[in-house]
């Protein structure tokens, strides 16, 4: 089993990146997202929800994220949350079920911010991008999926993503084995990367028999 991490700051390309690799490989592929891992706010007044701080790592549940990738490694089934950035509610019913597979992508703007996370990956991928890049996608993103105004877009940029970003994305990037400048953009580099996993599973796969 080889585990991937793919970090970078909103709207970085870092989906593209993982598409990239999942239609690539062979191999069962499952992506362990960090958006699902958002701890539940569903206690707070629409004026609390409307500032919450979802580019800060006490808004993740580490706790939880880094079980359920370890219950993986040893092959274990186990019920992803289900979270709305509509509601900012985690589902009390509905979970994901998600089985082990060759290859676990971890993918999130902060998964490099836990030690703990980063210590069950094998593989650190950091996607970078310019900061105009990322805020048009952002706002595409949030209007289009998540129900969002451009008005609520440009002001939680300026209040949390940019701020965040600098305070704690940017800086993990020192955590990754491989940097992809230009985003979901850069195909040589991505098809270097693409070689390099392959190179690292079939090692893997060696290591196993």
């Amino acid at each position: 089993m080889l585990v991937i991490g793919i970090a970078g700051g909103s709207g970085s390309g870092k989906t593209t990146v993982v598409k990239a690799i999942k239609d690539r490989l062979k191999e069962d592929v499952v992506v362990i997202p960090q958006d699902a891992y958002y701890k539940d706010s569903s206690n707070l007044t629409d004026e609390q929800k409307r500032n919450q701080n979802f580019d800060h790592p006490d808004a993740i549940d580490w706790e939880l994220l880094c079980k359920q990738l370890s219950e993986l490694k040893e092959g274990k089934t186990v019920h992803q949350p289900v979270y709305s950035y509509i509601s900012c509610s985690r589902s009390k019913t509905e979970t994901v079920t998600v089985n082990p597979a060759d290859v676990i992508i971890i993918e999130g703007i902060l998964i490099f911010t836990c030690k703990k996370l980063r210590d069950q990956m094998d593989i650190k991928l950091f996607v970078d991008a310019d900061d105009d890049d990322r805020l048009m996608r952002v706002m595409a993103r949030d209007i289009r999926e998540r129900g969002k105004n451009v008005e609520w877009v440009i002001e939680r940029y300026s209040k949390t993503v940019k701020p965040m970003y600098l305070q704690f994305i940017e800086p993990s990037k020192r955590y990754a084995d491989i940097i992809i400048p230009q985003g979901g953009h850069n195909r040589v580099a991505i098809n270097m990367i693409l070689n390099t996993v392959e190179k690292a599973l079939r090692k893997e796969k060696r290591s196993d028999q």
